[in-house]
């Protein structure tokens, strides 16, 4: 039975899901769940094709105009990619323009139109003329404080996997991230393995542990840096630090980290592009 049946309504005719759904929902948004389904369950993998518009149109039994604004829909989201000439893919964080879209810390003496441009997925980690670097400090599994339970959507108690990181721009300390993930998707997490692992961290979750960062809301904070945090910093204490703190979901918007990054902003701003 295909997934998306005309159905004759009153009024005229609508297509509609035959499986439960917003009844109610445009026919392309409805499109767009069950691709979103596929994306979730596997069906299409990270860095793999998904089907033509003319396959889905037909899969479906809608017009591809209206399966094309579902895919709008969905790359306009990062969840998917169009290259010309090629198809369309299932997006992956082993792309430059996906791998640091949620860092958005600049150097100061960058231009404004090219911060706009590495903001954008241009290549380099942070921008032009920075090199980012990073070096475990620590990896264990501890029971949940209740605030971090509470940011996962966990219980106080469970098991989460805490990992301690500092980036270096340059060779100067900039950034140390406490970053707090939920142990039972993280099994077998460790420092070793951490360490040997080259590439962007959200990579390595989402090739390792089938966990893909589809979107992140952060709040940011000055905070005034403690002992521990201006030692690792090789700041003084009580210096100026930005506190980025970030909960990133996946698919279902299920939270999937707690992440807290300490940065220190002499040399660095955080950049964003509001649209």
């Amino acid at each position: 039975m295909n997934e998306v049946s005309r159905t004759a309504q009153r009024g005229g005719g609508t297509a509609r899901p035959s499986e439960p759904g917003p009844t109610f929902a445009p026919l392309y948004r409805q499109i767009r769940e069950l691709l979103l389904r596929g994306l979730q369950s596997g069906e299409w993998k990270p860095g793999e094709p998904i089907p033509s518009e003319t396959e889905l149109a037909a899969r479906y039994r809608v017009s591809q105009g209206t399966v094309r604004k579902a895919i709008d829909e969905l790359a306009a989201a990062n969840l998917v990619v169009r290259r010309q000439g090629r198809g369309t893919f299932v997006a992956s964080h082993r792309e430059v323009r996906t791998q640091f879209r949620f860092l958005r810390l600049r150097p100061d003496e960058i231009e404004e139109g090219a911060a706009a441009q590495s903001a954008a997925g241009a290549p380099g980690e942070s921008g032009p003329g920075m090199v980012m670097t990073s070096r475990v400090l620590e990896c264990r599994r501890l029971r949940a404080p209740s605030e971090v339970a509470r940011s996962l959507s966990l219980r106080a108690g469970e098991a989460v996997v805490l990992i301690r990181r500092l980036l270096e721009a340059d060779g100067n300390p900039t950034v140390l991230d406490e970053i707090w993930l939920p142990g039972s998707r993280f099994r077998g997490l460790s420092a070793e393995r951490l360490d040997a692992w080259h590439g962007p961290l959200y990579l390595m979750f989402e090739t390792e542990f089938g966990v893909r960062m589809i979107r992140a809301v952060e709040r940011l904070k000055a905070v005034a840096a403690d002992r521990a945090h201006a030692r690792t910093l090789q700041v003084s204490e009580g210096a100026p630090l930005l506190l980025v703190e970030r909960v990133s979901h996946t698919y279902g918007d299920q939270p999937v980290e707690l992440r807290r990054g300490y940065c220190v902003t002499d040399r660095h701003h955080y950049y964003n592009v509001l649209s």
